[in-house]
């Protein structure tokens, strides 16, 4: 009965894992950016997301005259905090210049390579 019982959580556990593995893959794809080219979007900070598994950076851009959201993600925290980041390195209400690759898509997104502060401190590459 015993080894019924742990053949059976085995063979649960080695389900579910299959079955998650399509999503952990897809996760961790960078095909919905362009990567041959870069941005540079300027903005002011709506909110800075220290989140697992990747950061995310929204930032308030005129467009057209009109004020509107960019949602750009980042490294995960883990990462970053090895590269000198924390959970205050973009604070609301701060204006910067950030270099993405945009969405493929064309909504108004893309993946974190730089930053550049007002104040001339630079993030990223």
């Amino acid at each position: 009965m015993i080894l019924n019982s742990k053949a059976a959580v085995f063979g649960l556990v080695l389900a579910l894992g299959l079955a998650a593995a399509p999503f952990a893959s897809a996760h961790h794809s960078f095909a919905m950016f362009d990567r041959t080219k870069d941005s540079v979007i300027e903005g002011t900070v709506r909110e800075f997301e220290w989140t697992s598994p990747h950061t995310w950076i929204h930032l308030d851009v005129i467009e057209g005259g009109k004020t509107v959201e960019f949602s750009i993600e980042g490294g995960s925290p883990s990462a970053l905090e090895r590269q000198g980041w924390d959970r205050n390195s973009f604070k609301a209400g701060e204006r910067v210049k950030v270099t993405v690759n945009r969405l493929r898509d064309g909504r108004r997104g893309g993946a974190f390579k730089r930053a550049v502060f007002a104040d001339g401190r630079t993030l990223g590459q």
